[in-house]
């Protein structure tokens, strides 16, 4: 009983054996040779994407690089160009704003000196003036102290 009972619950062999004899003959009839023309096809699709297509994409692509480069090599050229262009401008550009600064100090340090040279005239008259005041207040107290004597 002990054996029965145990091949009947843990012995599960003749089970999976006739699964396994089942799934087998319905592969074998149902299907017959299907998968195998399936992979045949597959195989043979293969063959001529890699004989045929494959070439032809590789060729395109490296036609299509080819352009892609020249262009690319044009074009940056051209950038080189011109950020050439672009920084001699601001050469001169630079230049300009270096002579314009020279040229305002030049007439700053020449109005300078002239300012100077009016202030040393300014200064030149007003010191004659005083001096013309002076002989004239001078001359005005001698004829005062004339007349302080009477």
């Amino acid at each position: 009983d002990v054996g029965e009972v145990y091949s009947r619950l843990l012995d599960h062999r003749p089970v999976i054996q006739g699964e396994i004899r089942y799934f087998v003959k319905e592969f074998e009839e149902k299907r017959g040779l299907r998968e195998l023309r399936v992979l045949e096809n597959l195989k043979t699709t293969i063959f001529e994407t890699n004989e045929r297509v494959l070439p032809k994409c590789e060729q395109a692509m490296q036609d299509n690089l080819s352009e892609t480069f020249k262009r690319l090599q044009a074009a940056n050229a051209m950038v080189r160009r011109l950020q050439e262009r672009e920084c001699e401008a601001r050469k001169l550009q630079a230049d300009k704003v270096m002579a314009r600064e020279e040229k305002c100090i030049a007439h700053w340090e020449e109005f300078m000196k002239e300012q100077q040279n009016k202030r040393a005239e300014v200064d030149e008259e007003h010191r004659k003036a005083m001096e013309r005041l002076k002989e004239q207040y001078s001359e005005m107290e001698k004829e005062l102290a004339k007349y302080v004597s009477f």
